[in-house]
C-alpha cells in the first residue's frame, strides 16, 4: 500500500487508514484482531482512534494487541482528546488528562498524530493550542492535528501554530474530515485551507457512512449500522434521494468496471487532490477486505469525472 507524506511534516501514512470507532463495542477483540492482521498484511500503517470511541474501549483493544501482534514501531497510531460523552471540553487541563488516559489505554509511552476532535466555543484556541505544544516537547506526542474544524477554525488554528508565530510551537500537519461522494463540503474551504498551509486531509467516512457500498438500496438490513439504535441517525442523513441517485451512478461505474461499488467510492476519496489517507472503519473483517481491494483500482478520468459530476449539485 501506498505510503504518503502527511502534508509538510515528516509523518507518513498509508493511503487507507483503519478505522477503530467501533471497535469494544460492535466489534469485539477477536475480530479487531483479524483486522489488524490483515490491513497490516496488505500494507496498512496508520491506525485512527479516538478517546471518545466506545468510552476508551476502542483504544484498550489497539492497546492489547500492537506490540504483541504487530510492533510499535511499524504503526503510526492517531489519536483525538476534547470529548468525554457528549460534551466537549478543551481547556488545557481537560485535553493533557484525556492524552495521558489515552497513553494508558494504548499502552505506549507516545501517539504518532494527536488531534483536537471537535471545536470548542467557550475555551480561547490559544488555550486549547497550547496544550499540542506542552503534548509535542513532553514527548508525548510526535505530530498534531484538528479534527472537524470549518475552513476558518482550520486556518486560525493552523496559522497560530505556524513556527513563525514563536518558538516551541507544534505545527499541525493534519486535518481529519468527513469526505465522500455524499459529503463533498469541505471541498470549499477545509480542502483549499490544507493545501495552501502544507497541511494533510484525514478523510473519514469515505464510503458515506456505508450508504455508497449499496446495502442500502433496498431497504436496511438487519445487521447493519443503519438498524443500530446507536447509529440508526448518523446513516439516515445519507438515504434521501440524491444519496439514492449517487449511489446508482457508483454502481453503475462498478458494473463498467468490473470491480464493488465500495472500491469505487473509496478510490475516488483515496486519489482526490489533498487527501494524505482514506479512513476506513469496517464493522468485519470481510468488510475491511472488500475495501483493501481498492488498493489496486485506479479510476479512469472519465468515471471520475461522471462522478464529480453526479455528486457535486447541494454542496
Amino acid at each position: 500500500m501506498e505510503q504518503r507524506q502527511l502534508g509538510n511534516s515528516g509523518l507518513r501514512v498509508s493511503a487507507i487508514g483503519l478505522g477503530t470507532m467501533t471497535w469494544g463495542r460492535d466489534t469485539d477483540e477477536h475480530e479487531a484482531a483479524e483486522q489488524l492482521r490483515i490491513f497490516s498484511e496488505s500494507g496498512g500503517t496508520f491506525i485512527d482512534t479516538a478517546a471518545s470511541y466506545c468510552d476508551g474501549d476502542s483504544e484498550r483493544v489497539i492497546g492489547g494487541l500492537i506490540g504483541t501482534m504487530i510492533p510499535r514501531e511499524e504503526v503510526v497510531i492517531a489519536t483525538k482528546a476534547g470529548i468525554v460523552g457528549r460534551e466537549i471540553d478543551n481547556s488545557r487541563g481537560a485535553l493533557l488528562r484525556d492524552l495521558d488516559e489515552s497513553l494508558k489505554r494504548l499502552r505506549t509511552t507516545y501517539v504518532d498524530l494527536w488531534q483536537i476532535h471537535a471545536w470548542d466555543p467557550t475555551v480561547r484556541l490559544e488555550e486549547t493550542l497550547s496544550a499540542m505544544d506542552i503534548a509535542v516537547n513532553s514527548g508525548r506526542v510526535r505530530y498534531v492535528g484538528i479534527s472537524n474544524l470549518s475552513g476558518w477554525q482550520s486556518a486560525r488554528a493552523i496559522t497560530l501554530q505556524s513556527a513563525a508565530t514563536g518558538a516551541g510551537r507544534a505545527e499541525i500537519c493534519a486535518t481529519h474530515n468527513e469526505y465522500s461522494l455524499l459529503n463533498r463540503k469541505i471541498e470549499k474551504e477545509v480542502l483549499p485551507c490544507s493545501q495552501n498551509l502544507g497541511v494533510g486531509v484525514l478523510a473519514w467516512s469515505p464510503l458515506g457512512r456505508g450508504v455508497l457500498t449499496g446495502k442500502y438500496q433496498n431497504g436496511i438490513p438487519a445487521d447493519s449500522r443503519g438498524a443500530s439504535p446507536h447509529l440508526g441517525p448518523f446513516v439516515a442523513n445519507y438515504l434521501d434521494a440524491r444519496s439514492k441517485q449517487i449511489v446508482t451512478a457508483v454502481t453503475t461505474a462498478a458494473d463498467g468496471l468490473g470491480a464493488a461499488p465500495l472500491e469505487i467510492a473509496l478510490s475516488w476519496v483515496r486519489d482526490a487532490p489533498g487527501i494524505s489517507s482514506a479512513i476506513i472503519g469496517a464493522r468485519t473483517s470481510a468488510q475491511l477486505r472488500g475495501a483493501l481491494r481498492s488498493n489496486d483500482l485506479v479510476l479512469p478520468d472519465l468515471v471520475r469525472s461522471a462522478l464529480n459530476d453526479i455528486s457535486e449539485a447541494g454542496d
